[in-house]
């Protein structure tokens, strides 16, 4: 039987990989799919908004979600059941897409694809990186030069790791196609100097598509027939010297939400928080008094959006939760207090 394609859709957090997939799955034409979701944090948001589509093409079934985890440091516990569970449905997925947590680098994922369980019946049809345009020009990912520089000129010992720039990088490296996304936060200037930032950053041709609310005809992302797990020595990372790697650099924790009537102060709220920590990524659902519709909110940094995504279901518990990720040493307790005080 001829191999079943896989496309790997990476990015960082909130880049918007899961609303580009949503997109993917709401103009498939028939084309029968099937999702492995895997998140840092507890609460699997982007598999409830996913599940939620109810398109024929990738019916709830065909939706498997590994939650705070590393789908690349699982493989033998989570990636491979996975995968049998997919394969073993009738009828059977023509096409697998994999969104990988925001903090993931894909090339360790990518080589789970030599595994001999997988190679044979799977191949990386393509590695798409998802691009939050307005991050990049904000510099979330550069570090200030000036402040850098003086910082190594008061100790010369200073071996300067940013583990953002890391993760992002790694994600263009390992592309076949970058995903130039939130276009509509951009001025023409800022375009410009964000596509150069990304040519520059990758050795390698890759084309660049872009656009915002990540909406893109399917027909572009599937079918690249790239085979990735046989091109690896051209995608080189950050951690290619490494013995495997780990996530030590970043941590998450769930908060719970007391219903609000205030969303939008809710809100101004969030994103003071998110300034006043650093804090890189907030999702979740909140419970707003008196409406029957949960409350989706999502922040990167501090850039916040907020949308009424779907009645609350029958008998569920309306409990507002929320995933606060950040990178190691977050204030979890002084940000708990700032928001349930």
């Amino acid at each position: 039987m001829a191999k079943t394609p896989v496309t790997i859709v990476t990015g960082f957090l909130g880049a918007g990989k899961t609303t580009l997939i949503r997109h993917v799955l709401e103009h498939a034409r028939g084309r029968r799919l099937a999702l492995i979701i895997n998140e840092f944090g507890d609460v699997g948001v982007d598999g409830t908004i996913l599940k939620s589509c109810g398109t024929t093409t990738c019916p709830e079934e065909n939706i498997v979600e590994l939650a705070n985890g590393c789908l690349c440091c699982t493989v033998a516990d989570d990636f491979v059941p996975a995968i049998e569970a997919l394969l073993a449905l009738s009828p059977r997925p023509e096409h697998i897409i994999i969104e990988t947590s925001g903090l993931a680098l894909p090339k360790p994922l990518v080589k789970a694809f030599d595994w001999p369980e997988i190679r044979t019946r799977l191949t990386v049809d393509g590695v798409i990186a998802v691009v939050d345009g307005a991050a990049v020009a904000d510099g979330r990912f550069a570090d200030d030069p000036t402040k850098l520089a003086a910082q190594r000129a008061a100790d010369s010992s200073i071996d300067h790791e940013n583990p953002l720039e890391e993760v992002y990088q790694d994600q263009l490296l390992c592309a076949d196609l970058v995903v130039l996304n939130k276009t509509d936060l951009l001025t023409a200037a800022a375009m410009r100097r964000v596509t150069a930032g990304i040519r520059a950053a990758v050795p390698r041709a890759v084309k660049i598509v872009e656009t915002r609310e990540g909406r893109i005809d399917p027909a572009i992302l599937l079918g690249l027939a790239a085979a990735a797990e046989d091109d690896l020595a051209q995608r080189p990372s950050h951690h290619d010297a490494e013995d495997g790697h780990d996530h030590d650099d970043f941590e998450s924790f769930v908060l719970d939400i007391a219903a609000t009537s205030d969303p939008a102060g809710l809100l101004a709220r969030l994103a003071a928080v998110a300034e006043k920590f650093a804090v890189l990524r907030m999702k979740g659902f909140i419970e707003v008094s008196g409406k029957p519709m949960r409350l989706l909110v999502q922040g990167v940094g501090q850039r916040f959006r907020q949308q009424f995504d779907k009645p609350w279901a029958l008998g569920d518990a309306r409990r507002g939760r929320l995933v606060v990720i950040g990178e190691k040493g977050l204030d979890r307790d002084a940000i708990i207090a700032s928001l349930t005080g």
